[in-house]
């Protein structure tokens, strides 16, 4: 029987979006998502998201028949690595994929940021407001994706699925985002610091890849998840996005550290 991975998207990034690395995590696992996390008024998105972990909890508990492995991109990552510490039973293994899980010191500048009224500056949230939320069509918000520099290195099937499935229809004949600017921001802003204050091993094999042009995480923070968490670590080409610029690559690094998790 094939294991089932549930898969957590980033911030903004519906993980419908993320296709092509899933349909090649599919060859080997039975595969699920919650497409847009943090639209369901049910679990609101408060300081450090505690709700959006029980929304993904709730989820787990809904749609699978057992324990799953958790891959998680960013905030997805995040995520699965507070879901997995509230609840073990619910996981055979974690995948985090670049996401923020900081040691101390970067930890207490965020929770000072969000004190002091700057957190937006020091998170990509500051201009999510801004961005421009309506096209007359797919095709027309797929060339002005290209143009943007955050899409540059995007594989082109991955930006031709953000075009469509990271748009729904506006109700006018036209295009909007599918992730609303405003759960976008409030995620932002509300970027957890609470991390250093789960120390102790995994109770689920846990590992992180971390993107090797990525700024997301430093030294320090790696060394601290490795001696405090247990987590394994590895590096894999490209920039925070590298999922969604490398996603064959980056699904065969998944199911090769999952092989090896799941040995431990």
């Amino acid at each position: 029987m094939r294991e089932t991975i549930h898969f957590a998207h980033a911030n903004s990034f519906p993980a419908s979006v993320y296709r092509k690395m899933l349909n090649k995590l599919a060859e080997r696992h039975e595969v699920g998502y919650l497409d847009t996390i943090g639209h369901d008024p049910a679990f609101p998105i408060t300081d450090c998201w505690p709700h959006l972990v029980d929304e993904s909890i709730r989820h787990i508990e809904r749609s699978y028949g057992g324990p799953v492995v958790g891959v998680g991109h960013s905030l997805g990552g995040f995520l699965m690595f507070y879901a997995a510490r509230k609840r073990p039973d619910l996981f055979r293994a974690i995948v985090i994929l670049d996401s923020p899980l900081m040691g101390p010191r970067r930890s207490f500048g965020i929770w000072l940021a969000k004190r002091l009224g700057f957190i937006q500056k020091v998170t990509p949230g500051g201009n999510t407001l801004k961005r421009r939320d309506n096209w007359a069509s797919v095709d027309m918000a797929h060339d002005y994706f290209a143009r943007k520099p955050m899409f540059a290195r995007f594989d082109p099937e991955c930006l031709a699925d953000y075009a469509e499935h990271g748009t729904q229809d506006d109700g006018q004949g036209g295009r909007r985002l599918k992730f609303r600017p405003r759960v976008e921001h409030d995620i932002y802003a509300t970027l957890p610091h609470n991390f250093p204050c789960h120390k102790g091993r995994q109770k689920v094999p846990t590992g992180l890849i971390a993107g090797a042009d990525s700024d997301v995480l430093g030294d320090a923070d790696i060394d601290y998840m490795r001696r405090h968490f247990g987590i394994e670590v590895e590096s894999h080409p490209g920039g925070h996005l590298f999922p969604l610029e490398r996603p064959i690559e980056t699904a065969e690094h998944v199911l090769a550290l999952v092989e090896r998790l799941r040995q431990r």
